[in-house]
């Protein structure tokens, strides 16, 4: 599969040949679900909590006596059924998280880049590097029409264009270990740098 690569200011860079096995998948929404469901889940804090009827202040001395008063029978005002009493089957500190095996970790990030490229949602720029300053690199996106766009590079991302790049609403920038399904799709378009992808071939292989 090739695909043209091009500057950031919009000037051809040759071309590139990527992997089917990659990037020429047909998307199943299945496995995407599953892979976007396990990292949002193991993603969530899970620090809700509420007070049972154990942990709730009150006197344990039983509130009225047990028969003569024409009402239902009580021993504690920390009941559930009181304002103020503890609360029944609320929620309590736990993790969301659940396993998900390695292999369907790494075909769902297949899936996703090859669900980019399908739908041509896919750009392949020669590097992301070089000082430049956050305005010039505003306007270099807005002429290539990216709105909502995810930048993946090699093994690590270049500090400088990182630091110009990190003000730009919309933008983000990855290295190649930091590649995830959730992050790819809810993107508008994704940008991959000609060592960003040869990182993601040699990791997905």
């Amino acid at each position: 599969m090739k695909l043209d690569v091009i500057k950031l200011d919009g000037g051809k860079a040759g071309s590139v040949d990527l992997d089917e096995a990659l990037f020429g998948l047909e998307p199943r929404a299945d496995i995407l679900h599953r892979v976007v469901r396990w990292q949002r889940n193991n993603a969530q804090a899970g620090t809700h909590k509420v007070k049972t009827r154990s942990e709730v202040k009150y006197s344990t001395k039983k509130i009225y006596r047990q028969k003569g008063t024409g009402g239902a029978r009580h021993g504690a005002r920390s009941a559930p059924i009181f304002r103020g009493g503890g609360v029944y089957k609320g929620p309590v500190v736990r993790s969301h998280g659940h396993d998900l095996p390695k292999k369907v970790r790494a075909l769902g990030l297949k899936l996703a880049l090859s669900a980019k490229a399908k739908a041509g949602e896919l750009v392949v720029i020669d590097e992301a590097a070089g000082e430049m300053k956050t305005s010039a690199l505003a306007k270099q996106v807005s002429a290539l029409g990216w709105k909502r766009a995810l930048i993946i590079d090699g093994a690590s991302v270049n500090e400088d264009f990182a630091q110009a790049a990190r003000n730009i609403e919309g933008l983000d920038v990855l290295p190649s270990m930091g590649a995830n399904v959730y992050d790819i799709l809810k993107r508008d378009t994704l940008v991959l740098t000609k060592a960003g992808v040869e990182a993601l071939e040699a990791r997905l292989k």
